[in-house]
């Protein structure tokens, strides 16, 4: 199939953008790997000291075949707590990875361990203000596990937000070696995702106590695994397939079952089979090159994925030398469908979206369509075409088959030549105040246009005490400014949903705006989010005052104060209040003051290190 010209002009515009950072990056990790040649192991420059350290309480077999120096040896780096249910199923892989490495002559060991937050836990709480610095810290956490010089692979296991791209960045750092990302995939389907966001919808306008929404809470989170929306956590493992890092339809098999066994434990033997000494060397930052990301943007848009990956696929993709910006997901939205009808842009969740045909099915339908690069390096092979097929266990053995022709649920997993809608889930929206996404795969039509009187707030807090009180009973755009991530570390809005969603229930014309991220399971109620420049780096947002009239229209793009441009142009900026929200003392805020200072644009990506930026902030 002809690519499509569109991914094509695309690919080639960052392929161009990123020439000098891409060719860096590259050149460091083959230079990393000619310094390790290919007969020997990583660990053979380490001297008697370092290795005796480094295998002292390793069993006796493995410790024989770690002094032979001949042998693979795989780090796993895990993003374990027993707190976080997608990640509770992880405790068992260490000794399931360890068993299978052992089977083909390989050894592993834990080399780290890195921090898991859970946002649906911190949500609308101070922690909240961690959680993107989280990602960070799990890139620098994922290096240092590797740091050892011990390794000659690693198999990522993490699951959720902002966990697995922590782990890419980190894994890219190491460049020069292969990696694996092994998913835990979903719980078991609990109560329906809409019966429990109308049940919070009656708790916000104090229909039903604490006791009825808790209630429905723990019948929504009720086990191990992935929260089963398809918000950033499972869009994290809609991307690590698409971009050929997990083992062919991986992403979505649940815990607790054979087949999830047999993939962890396959994982192994595939990471052993890709080091540098075999036949089959695949280097991660080889793997994720123009075209891998490319694809996890289609992916992104064909599913209607988390906005958070707006953040972090630039992230990822600018450790690895790539450039890419807010403008390619806006070109390639204009070609790629919305193939996927999951919970917030459907009333189905990700099981029925993995039972109806899953990942398979749709990157079939993609590269059918030109819509994918197929000739990209995987963990499994040289193309894509291989993640067309789906595991299955027959008599016991794992083997892979393809994946279903057509769509068991339609009205979950849609075809090309009749999607769901003709575009992707997400857009660009930019104006007199600034650059900003919108996620519009969960907005009707009748709400892709809201002009309506701003009413501006410092903090959501303000916010919902304003809903509470019926001071926002009417049309009304809410600006929540000093949200970005240099102000507070830029906070998910997602508690803010209920109350927004309920005053459009109510037949009122509401939008939100602001330099903040909202959830990825949010999205009914129009959002303008990541506003770039955010406020504390005098954008424009902080020049809206209450009763200005806004515009968001996502058919023309625009983002837009209603002011006479001479007022405009001389009005001050808002100043950060002394006091609210975003000046919380506690909860290890302190501890990130130096990050908050250096860390760059959301449309940068929100990074506090990396290679240097390009001057202009929105490079073609």
């Amino acid at each position: 199939m002809t690519l499509h010209p569109q991914l094509q002009a695309v690919t080639e515009r960052i392929r161009q953008r990123s020439q000098a950072s891409r060719a860096a990056y590259l050149h460091g990790v083959d230079e990393a790997a000619r310094h390790h040649p290919a007969h020997m192991a990583q660990r053979a420059s380490l001297g008697c000291t370092n290795l005796a350290h480094a295998y002292a309480a390793a069993p006796a077999q493995d410790k024989i075949w770690l002094r032979q120096q001949k042998q693979p040896n795989l780090a796993i780096v895990s993003s374990y707590n027993d707190m976080l249910s997608a990640h509770q199923p992880l405790a068992a892989y260490p000794d399931w990875i360890k068993e299978a490495a052992r089977e083909v002559g390989a050894t592993a060991q834990f080399a780290g361990g890195v921090p898991a937050m859970c946002d649906g836990v911190t949500q609308g709480q101070p922690g909240m203000e961690l959680s993107l610095f989280s990602r960070d810290v799990i890139a620098m956490s994922t290096a240092i596990a590797l740091s050892h010089n011990m390794f000659d692979a690693t198999l990522c296991l993490g699951v959720c937000d902002k966990i697995v791209p922590g782990l890419l960045m980190g894994a890219l750092a190491f460049g020069h070696l292969p990696a694996v990302f092994v998913p835990a995939g979903p719980m078991r389907s609990g109560l329906p995702n809409d019966e429990k966001g109308r049940i919070r919808q009656l708790h916000a306008a104090g229909k039903v106590g604490p006791e009825v929404l808790l209630e429905a809470e723990e019948k929504s989170y009720h086990g191990p695994g992935t929260c089963t929306f398809y918000g950033t956590a499972n869009s994290n493992q809609m991307l690590m397939e698409i971009m050929g890092l997990h083992l062919p339809g991986s992403a979505f098999v649940p815990p607790g079952t054979a087949l999830r066994e047999a993939l962890t434990r396959e994982a192994a033997r595939q990471a052993a089979r890709l080091v540098q000494s075999g036949s089959h060397y695949t280097p991660v930052g080889h793997v994720i090159n123009e075209q891998a990301i490319v694809n996890g943007m289609v992916g992104l848009l064909a599913t209607g994925g988390s906005t958070n990956h707006t953040l972090h696929l630039v992230a990822m993709a600018r450790v690895a030398g790539i450039i890419i910006n807010w403008d390619d997901f806006d070109q390639l939205a204009t070609v790629v469908p919305l193939l996927a009808h999951v919970y917030p842009n459907g009333s189905a969740d990700v099981n029925a979206f993995h039972a109806a045909g899953g990942m398979g099915l749709l990157i079939r339908e993609l590269l059918n369509h030109g819509l994918l690069h197929e000739q990209v390096r995987t963990v499994v092979g040289p193309s894509l075409r291989a993640y067309t097929r789906q595991p299955v266990l027959q008599d016991g053995q794992l083997v892979w088959v393809e994946a279903p022709e057509h769509s068991s649920r339609p009205d979950v997993l849609a075809t090309v030549s009749q999607p769901f809608a003709p575009d992707g889930g997400l857009k660009v929206l930019q104006g007199n105040l600034g650059r900003a996404v919108i996620k519009v795969s969960a907005v009707k039509p009748e709400h892709c246009v809201v002009e309506a009187p701003a009413r501006v707030f410092n903090d959501q807090e303000e916010l919902l005490t304003a809903y509470h009180q019926g001071e926002l009973n009417r049309d009304v755009v809410a600006v929540v400014r000093f949200q970005g991530p240099r102000a507070n570390g830029m906070p998910e809005l997602h508690a803010l949903t209920p109350a927004l969603t309920n005053l459009q229930d109510q037949g009122y014309h509401v939008a939100l705006v602001t330099d903040g991220r909202m959830s990825g399971a949010s999205g009914k109620v129009p959002a303008a989010i990541h506003v770039t420049p955010e406020v504390l780096a005098d954008g424009p947002l902080g020049k809206v005052r209450d009763g200005d009239l806004i515009r968001v229209n996502v058919h023309t793009g625009e983002l837009q104060a209603l002011v006479a441009p001479a007022e405009w142009q001389a009005r001050e900026l808002a100043i950060l209040p002394p006091t609210g929200y975003h000046h919380h003392t506690g909860m290890g805020r302190q501890l990130f003051g130096t990050l908050r200072q250096q860390v760059s644009s959301a449309e940068q990506g929100a990074m506090t290190f990396g290679l240097p930026l390009p001057t202009d902030p929105n490079p073609k």
